[in-house]
């Protein structure tokens, strides 16, 4: 669905609920990420960009004026009723509503109070994909709200509201790129982000030579949600080996000096947010000059690093990355990379525009033949962020 089916859809959806159309609608994207995997809790740079997937959100008062506020979303059966008059606490892990729940409870620390509210949440960001579902949530909550309450945050202080939402409801001690591209992201622009200083440039990805494509493996492997942690605290060990408040400002020579100081996979979990905050300006800069073919040659590597050193790949995506690799240049293919955390979830493809249908239907035929799965695949532009479409 466009937005615009998007909206109208979710719009339906909450006046078939209600009974009464909704006075406020607003969105905010998934992302995918270009090049700079793991390296924003590093305080390293990313280049994502936001993606033509929403979270909507359609929400009123409610009848009475009630106190409550009633969230419901498409994905899951279980609706959430909250007391903005109480301590919000967590829902068991894994709840959908955490993401929400979080928040709000961020906006009424704040004294940003919106009172009660019914909302109805629909989702075109999929699951467990690795596009940052999640960040999107959020994003559109606090969106929601700032158009309830009537006050707009500061776009950094948003993402970290947001950011803090995940790691103290939903308990996920994720970076800040995702929560970030989703409030700042710009239409055919990527977002050069460093995650140490905050500050962030545009970069124009408007090429019509050029089209990003993203390849949904389908599969998600359990095992991310102990992984995840752990990838974050050898990096932490590591840093502290070295010296440095993070991996941010670590030379490839110190790594080299301190490896028979640090465990091996300390050392090859270094290795890789060294080199990847350095691909990733690389990337940038030959995005601006449209370089493509060298900028292919960095998201490969990229690969590469997060398979062998940092070990969040899996066989699905491996799969992908090889069958992209086989097409080359030639047959249209710069480069790909998978993007997210890992162990699943989706690959990142800069391909000639020309030749998207035919490198689509080569990676869903050959994906389906090594693996037995269906791949969803898809091309998006840059996308805009969040955004208020009625009120």
């Amino acid at each position: 669905m466009t937005l615009q089916e998007l909206t109208i859809h979710v719009s339906q959806l909450f006046t078939k609920a209600h009974g009464r159309p909704p006075r406020w609608v607003v969105a905010a994207p998934g992302r995918v990420n270009l090049i700079g995997e793991h390296t924003d809790y590093n305080d390293g740079f990313v280049l994502p960009m936001a993606i033509e997937f929403y979270t909507v959100i359609a929400a009123d008062r409610p009848v009475g004026n009630a106190k409550q506020i009633h969230l419901v979303s498409t994905c899951c059966d279980q609706p959430a009723i909250i007391d903005p008059a109480q301590l919000l606490k967590p829902y068991p892990k894994g709840m959908w509503a955490n993401y929400p729940v979080g928040v709000i409870a961020g906006f009424l620390a704040r004294g940003l109070n919106p009172r009660g509210f019914d909302a109805v949440i629909h989702s075109t960001v999929p699951l467990g994909g690795g596009l940052s579902s999640s960040a999107a949530l959020e994003v559109a909550t606090a969106t929601l709200l700032e158009v309830i309450i009537g006050k707009k945050l500061d776009p950094v202080e948003k993402a970290l509201l947001c950011q803090m939402a995940e790691h103290e409801f939903a308990g996920m001690p994720c970076g800040i790129m995702d929560q970030f591209i989703s409030v700042m992201g710009r239409e055919n622009h990527l977002l050069l982000l460093d995650c140490r200083s905050r500050r962030s440039e545009q970069v124009p990805l408007n090429d019509p030579s050029v089209a990003v494509l993203i390849v949904n493996t389908n599969v998600k492997h359990e095992l991310t949600g102990s992984e995840y942690p752990a990838r974050r605290q050898q990096c932490e060990l590591a840093a502290k080996i070295l010296g440095m408040p993070s991996l941010r400002g670590a030379m490839p020579r110190a790594l080299e000096d301190a490896r028979s100081r640090m465990d091996e996979v300390v050392y090859r979990r270094a290795r890789h947010v060294i080199g990847e905050i350095e691909r990733t300006v690389y990337a940038a800069e030959g995005v601006r000059a449209s370089n493509w073919p060298t900028v292919g040659q960095l998201m490969y590597a990229s690969h590469y690093s997060l398979r062998d050193d940092y070990e969040v790949s899996c066989a699905e995506l491996d799969a992908v990355v090889q069958i992209a690799e086989a097409i080359g240049i030639k047959g249209g293919v710069y480069g790909c990379r998978m993007t997210g955390g890992g162990f699943g979830g989706c690959c990142v493809a800069l391909v000639k525009t020309e030749a998207v249908e035919a490198i689509s239907q080569r990676i869903a035929a050959d994906y389906k033949k090594q693996t037995g799965i269906e791949a969803t695949i898809f091309v998006s532009r840059p996308a805009a962020g969040a955004m208020v479409i009625k009120g």
